[in-house]
């Protein structure tokens, strides 16, 4: 199917922000959708068969970069390559914009790759500026608090590159996600080569870091971003407390809460509230944290993340509404498109209206799984 400035397509289920048309037609125009509707066509076009059109999948915190570029630990892949291979992997997924999230913040007694963030921003921009992109690919940057160059590194990057969204994270133990540190050790240790001598020392070295630096890189990192209108994400809260001082950073967007309190508290403070799409198709959190189809039974799941696996946000989302009574295929497909879109302010996307952008998605189902037959990317084939 070649790209065309103008195309028809029709005989489709078209899922809007608010409905399902169960036969309809989609009219796109250089780039936007021009018109649709529902019934016949007003002219012959390319037919559907009767499959799902779907909004573009918008996708705001997927560490997925990371696993291109670090196929194996001691393995560092070529930039652009592993780019290039995200991105396809991105728009096989059905996601149309993404975030990629970039680690800032060297991590006591760790090898991790947040020195090497610059590498992969300069393979980015070089595949953006080539042209070589099938999706549209904007800045995230994860900002471990409690590390002394997180706030150099986060200056550099708002110097050099466009910054869209960051998060402040904090993975000390006894933190946010590891408040009970027996999950902490389950997650971290086994990492590493472990005797008892080494876990504590690690664990002292991780807070004393905590101490020296979080407030001030949570201080210096709110204060630039609100001032350069970049979105500000916190991550991991737990605790009433932790959503206090979310909302008084102007948080727009609470990731991964790992509590219903703290869920329900961003809910209310007009925070959007994210989990992982892996969490609702796995029935849980990997780590022991709450489960997003609690938050979804709650009315307080409102975006879904692809987190470390592409192609859980579209299986997420037609999972959850089997899951979860009053949760139908809409209110399911807006939390991985217009909502997301909304937490960032891209009011030019994720949803099929008039007037928006043409980042469409064909979908088949195979049982109850959903399996992309084609994507666009305003109005070009993307997958």
């Amino acid at each position: 199917m070649p790209d065309l400035d103008q195309f028809l397509l029709t005989n489709a289920r078209l899922v809007l922000a608010d409905r399902v048309i169960e036969q309809g037609w989609l009219a796109v125009d250089k780039g936007e959708i021009a018109d649709l509707g529902e019934g016949a066509a007003p002219e012959k076009g390319l037919d559907m068969g009767g499959d799902y059109l779907l909004p573009g999948l918008i996708e705001l915190h997927t560490d997925h970069l990371e696993a291109h570029y670090t196929p194996r630990p001691s393995v560092r892949w070529h930039t652009l390559s592993a780019v290039m291979a995200y991105d396809a992997q991105i728009a096989s997924a059905g996601i149309t914009t993404v975030f990629d999230s970039i680690r800032l913040g060297s991590a006591a007694l760790e090898s991790t790759i947040a020195s090497e963030g610059r590498q992969l921003a300069d393979a980015l921009e070089e595949a953006r500026q080539g042209g070589h992109l099938r999706v549209e690919h904007r800045t995230h940057l994860r900002c471990e608090l409690a590390t002394h160059d997180v706030v150099t590194d986060f200056d550099y990057f708002r110097e050099t590159y466009p910054i869209h969204m960051i998060s402040l994270m904090d993975h000390t133990p006894g933190q946010r996600q590891f408040q009970n540190l027996d999950q902490w050790l389950k997650f971290y240790m086994p990492r590493r080569v472990r005797g008892d001598a080494d876990v504590e020392e690690f664990i002292q070295t991780k807070l004393a870091k905590h101490q020296q630096y979080a407030a001030f890189s949570r201080t210096n990192l709110v204060k630039s971003a609100r001032e350069h209108g970049i979105v500000i994400a916190s991550h991991d809260d737990a605790t009433a407390g932790h959503v206090e001082e979310a909302v008084g950073d102007g948080v727009a967007i609470a990731e991964f809460p790992t509590t219903l309190e703290a869920a329900l508290a961003s809910h209310k403070a007009g925070i959007s509230v994210m989990m992982g799409a892996p969490n609702v198709v796995r029935g849980g959190s990997h780590s022991g944290n709450i489960a997003a189809a609690d938050l979804a039974k709650k009315g307080v799941l409102d975006i879904l993340s692809s987190d470390y696996v592409p192609a859980s946000l579209l299986l997420a989302a037609f999972q959850l509404p089997e899951r979860v009574d009053g949760i139908d295929l809409t209110t399911a497909m807006r939390m991985v498109s217009d909502t997301p879109a909304k937490a960032t302010g891209l009011d030019d996307r994720g949803r099929l209206e008039k007037g928006r952008r043409a980042d469409i998605v064909r979908v088949i189902q195979a049982g109850t799984t959903p399996i992309i037959r084609r994507v666009w990317r305003q109005g070009r084939i993307a997958a």
